[in-house]
């Protein structure tokens, strides 16, 4: 599967949004935030959003323990193996973006939201919610990861109210269900991609996210790679002080289409160890996604639960929960 060379981007092909006005009580501010980020959702399916609230210091720490905790040895980070609630460490090998494509060259870290084992919902046996795998051997991880989750989780409903706000639905129409969300939080490590591993070796395969919507930094060393409408690979350059947003799989079917899951990929050529990290969020495991339909239009998708419909993407993607069951407790 060869991959075609990713073209220079062009002015405004990926918008850079400010979410500043989103914090404003005039509702036509937010209004025309919102038209921004629907126009960007309803073609591309990417775009930046600087003033996102997630302060850069947080940022900084927890790309610094992210690098500490990925330069350990793989044996020392296996004690953080992945649970079947899809929670630890992932090393090369175990993830697959692309049903056609090679193991992704990369290594992770996911956490969730911070429960114990004497969570209701984890002792229910909801496959979704359960206790993180931390490191012993590194503490501040856990406080620094938590905390840039809740920032995230913030932002990410700021973002889906000015989208609901975009397509003049309720402000809360996709924020309603977060008491419990099930939003996974990932460290990403590319390591330097050998020059000689081929076209069809990628830092993560082609592939469309698979819920609601996402929220990347990226370091400096850049890789990401997003599809245009027309079929063209073009790189999503980092700019310092910005997130990158995507609408996921969950989206576009919650809005029946309209916002487009769009196909992207890592690919490292850079020479260098590349970092990001990715927020996946996501509503209560039990919120069912409805296509949001316009007058005269019909639902292009059956109901389905959040949790029921990312459950089964992991079980395709990743390797470890084909591999005995449960990887750790």
């Amino acid at each position: 599967m060869a991959y075609a060379t990713a073209r220079q981007i062009e002015v405004g092909e990926i918008p850079v949004i400010d979410m500043a006005p989103l914090n404003s009580v005039d509702p036509q501010a937010v209004h025309a935030v919102g038209e921004q980020m629907r126009a960007a959702a309803e073609t591309i399916g990417f775009f930046y959003v600087t003033n996102h609230g997630i302060d850069q210091a947080l940022i900084d720490r927890t790309d610094a323990l992210a690098r500490q905790f990925f330069a350990q040895p793989v044996e020392r980070k296996r004690a953080a193996r992945p649970t079947d609630r899809h929670r630890g460490f992932l090393q090369v090998g175990q993830a697959k973006m692309h049903d056609k494509a090679r193991v992704d060259l990369k290594e992770s870290f996911i956490w969730g939201r911070d429960v114990g084992e004497d969570d209701p919902e984890y002792r229910a046996g909801n496959r979704m919610v359960g206790p993180n795998r931390w490191p012993d051997w590194m503490p501040q991880l856990r406080p620094a990861l938590n905390a840039y989750l809740d920032s995230a989780h913030v932002c990410a409903e700021s973002l889906l109210k000015a989208l609901a706000a975009g397509l003049a639905i309720a402000p809360d129409y996709f924020t309603r269900r977060f008491a419990r969300p099930i939003s996974r939080g990932t460290l990403v490590y590319y390591p330097p991609q050998d020059p000689d591993a081929g076209e069809d070796q990628f830092g993560v395969a082609p592939h469309t996210d698979y819920g609601v919507i996402t929220l990347l930094h990226q370091d400096t060393v850049g890789g990401l790679q997003v599809m245009t409408r027309d079929g063209q690979w073009v790189t999503a350059h980092p700019i310092p002080g910005t997130l990158v947003i995507n609408a996921g799989d969950l989206l576009g079917r919650w809005t029946n289409d309209r916002f487009k899951s769009n196909p992207h990929r890592v690919v490292n050529s850079s020479g260098r160890e590349r970092l990001s990290i990715a927020v996946f969020a996501d509503p209560d495991f039990d919120t069912p996604i409805v296509p949001v339909t316009r007058p005269g239009e019909s639902a292009r998708y059956p109901e389905v639960t959040c949790g029921d419909y990312i459950l089964g993407r992991f079980d395709a993607a990743f390797a470890y929960r084909r591999e005995g069951g449960n990887a750790g407790p």
